[in-house]
């Protein structure tokens, strides 16, 4: 199981925030690079990237993107970039950065050709987000809930090429209280791609039941800067 470490960035610093909800941020860092320092050091290999500046409509923060993957790639660490990439000029600029992966969110719902065409132009390297609260996809920084079921998207993402689905339950991001297991469960019993975990993981013991549920990656966030867990424990739990 793939453990994928997350930095959010608002305004410049690294933060969490709780469901989404800008004004539930909660500040780690002022500076993001020292997180990502921080990762390189335990032996992290994979990083996730959002940027909630652009995912709420603002400029992006492209150039320290930039800067963090190149930290990240130093140490020979993977890095996906996903918020705000709602167009084709959004996802090239964001794998302009360096970036292995570009998660899509919006886009996917809203815009399902230029989806598909981005899968086709970046073969591999275009992750669809899944973020669902009661099993249906949210958008817009995931203040609107759409029609449209997690599972109708993650079989449609598989038909576009996409290189794996990344499940966020919304109702448990930030809060520790564990993921939504069953439900990423049930998404890779539906499509062969890999699909990942993300929101809520808060324990060793939520690592663990992933991976006894077949869960392929995790995403960990606020339990790692809260010290919940530590990055070597959680590794040697993957």
């Amino acid at each position: 199981m793939k453990l994928i470490c997350a930095i959010d960035l608002l305004e410049g610093r690294a933060v969490r925030l709780v469901q989404g909800d800008r004004t539930r941020a909660t500040r780690y860092a002022d500076d993001p690079r020292t997180v990502v320092d921080r990762f390189v050091a335990a032996g992290v290999t994979i990083m996730h990237f959002v940027d909630l500046d652009g995912a709420f409509g603002e400029a992006p923060q492209s150039t320290l993107l930039a800067d963090m993957v190149q930290r990240a790639h130093a140490s020979g660490a993977k890095v996906e970039i996903g918020g705000g990439l709602r167009d084709g000029a959004s996802i090239d600029r964001a794998l302009a950065t360096g970036a292995d992966w570009a998660v899509l969110g919006t886009l996917a719902l809203r815009d399902p050709e230029a989806a598909q065409a981005a899968c086709a132009r970046h073969p591999g390297r275009i992750v669809i987000a899944a973020d669902a609260r009661d099993g249906m996809i949210a958008v817009d920084g995931w203040r609107e809930v759409s029609s449209v079921s997690a599972i109708d998207l993650v079989r449609t993402a598989q038909g576009w090429g996409a290189a794996a689905i990344l499940h966020t339950d919304i109702g448990r991001d930030g809060l520790q209280g564990g993921p939504d297991i069953a439900a990423t469960a049930a998404l890779q019993s539906a499509v062969e791609i890999d699909v990942y975990a993300s929101g809520g993981v808060g324990s060793l013991d939520d690592l663990d039941a992933c991976k006894r549920a077949g869960v392929r990656g995790v995403v960990v966030g606020r339990a790692i800067y809260e010290n919940s867990f530590s990055i070597e424990e959680a590794m040697a739990r993957c």
